[in-house]
């Protein structure tokens, strides 16, 4: 068995080749446009939900309240066995023609909305189709979005964007497979606000391909472990430490480009209304960084994808030195393994308190307390050749590289020095890493240490 759940971290670069991840040790207040903090159009989640609050037991029809509402489970229940394909500790399994409807209408979804559902096959069981249908009238009438969708092997992503009305109910509907069983887990419903941004891609190259660590969740309730899916990289943020837990990104070739280092710090506006704010100026003078986790160099194929990396939310205080020679070389070396022909998945984040910076000594908070200063950043790389079905070409052989450092400026700038396990990770975390892969494969390729130069 694996361990429960789990934590995250990382940084950025500079210089005008996007060759190093410098940022200013002692960092000035700057200057942001009204029209920089419009640069990034960002999703709003109307709904997530993963299963883990409820309870079902039996494949009769019956409902179940979530943490989402109230939803019909018709031939289906809420599994918790070790063959169930889950991210946290539970997911709905449908046989024959079972469906999965909400009983509440999702309010805030006029307009163009993408629906993301996770789905794969339970245990052994062979290959199912499920369509997705949806209701504009309290339930009334429905309708099929998309195309019917089949589902075989690891838990992967189907992503239906559609035009809806002011609220909307949904239904996944099992069609085919017979006895064959399928776990869903993992929906959420986003939409824009209004800009010009594409919503976030699904099952290939979807920035929470390989799971959500922490089961983070879009509701104020979870003020500590608050899920943000932004276009360009989806994180928990926690309210208390100011910081993300971890962030999540996938890097292709289509990514990296030659547009200019934005630098445009600012604070992220979308967080809940009275929740603290960090700003552009709250690192400076403390001695640390603001390293970015999703890095600017991983989006330098559009000024706006560049731009959505430097919100305040996607940044950690750092080390100089781990910032800025120790990370910055890990990632310079990931981005040059996309351009050797592959395409990488990400999750970094931080955990504990207390960090060296360049004033020397051992600082716990920053910001008058607003940020806390981490202990350790860690990093996940899953490195696969570029190509199609991403989750299904994950296999025993697969590289993953786990880093953890101390935040400290005496650190080593060979990142190498500092090769764990993704298992160890887990276990200072608390996280659940690559939860999308079956157990199996978790134990096999969590329990190994990277070694390839």
């Amino acid at each position: 068995m694996k361990p429960f759940i789990r934590h995250i971290l990382v940084i950025c670069f500079g210089g005008v080749l996007f060759t190093s991840c410098k940022k200013e040790a002692t960092i000035q207040p700057q200057e942001t446009l009204p029209s920089q903090r419009k640069a990034t159009t960002e999703l709003t989640t109307l709904l997530t939900e993963n299963f883990e609050s409820g309870s079902k037991t039996a494949y009769a029809s019956g409902t179940v309240t979530l943490s989402s509402g109230s939803w019909t489970l018709d031939d289906a229940l809420i599994g918790t066995l070790s063959a169930d394909l889950k991210n946290g500790t539970k997911s709905v399994r449908i046989r024959n023609t079972g469906t999965l409807t909400t009983n509440f209408n999702i309010a805030g979804g006029a307009g163009s909305v993408t629906v993301t559902v996770h789905h794969g096959s339970y245990g052994s069981d062979g290959s199912s189709d499920w369509q997705l249908w949806t209701s504009g009238d309290n339930g009334g009438s429905w309708q099929q979005q998309g195309s019917n969708v089949t589902t075989s092997g690891n838990l992967q992503a189907a992503t239906f964007t559609f035009t809806a009305g002011a609220s909307l109910r949904i239904s996944i509907r099992k069609v085919s497979g017979g006895s064959n069983r399928i776990n869903i887990d993992g929906i959420s419903i986003t939409t824009g606000d209004g800009g010009s941004n594409p919503p976030p891609a699904a099952g290939d190259n979807d920035n929470m391909l390989l799971g959500n660590p922490s089961n983070a969740l879009a509701d104020i309730s979870s003020e500590n472990n608050y899920l943000m899916v932004k276009t360009y990289y989806a994180l928990s943020y926690s309210r208390s430490r100011g910081t993300p837990n971890w962030v999540s990104w996938h890097i292709q070739s289509s990514d990296l480009g030659s547009v200019s280092r934005s630098d445009d710090f600012r604070a992220d506006n979308t967080l809940p209304t009275g929740w603290y704010q960090v700003q552009n100026s709250s690192y400076s003078g403390s001695g640390f960084d603001r390293g970015h986790n999703c890095p600017s160099g991983d989006r330098t194929s559009t000024t706006e994808a560049n731009s959505a990396t430097f919100l305040m939310t996607n940044m950690m205080p750092q080390a100089p030195n781990n910032n800025q020679q120790t990370w910055a070389n890990l990632e310079n070396y990931t981005r040059s393994l996309v351009n050797a022909g592959n395409e990488v998945y990400v999750i970094d984040g931080n955990y504990g308190q207390g960090g060296t910076g360049s004033l020397g000594g051992v600082t716990n908070t920053i910001n008058n307390g607003n940020v806390t200063v981490p202990a350790n950043i860690w990093k996940v790389v899953v490195v696969l050749p570029a190509g199609n079905n991403d989750l299904s070409r994950i296999n025993g052989a697969t590289r993953v590289i786990a880093v953890n450092t101390p935040n400290t400026n005496s650190i080593n700038s060979d990142w190498t020095q500092y090769r764990t396990t993704v298992r160890d990770i887990e276990n200072a975390t608390g996280y659940n890493l690559l939860s999308s892969l079956r157990v199996s494969l978790q134990d096999s390729l969590e329990t190994k240490i990277d070694n390839q130069q």
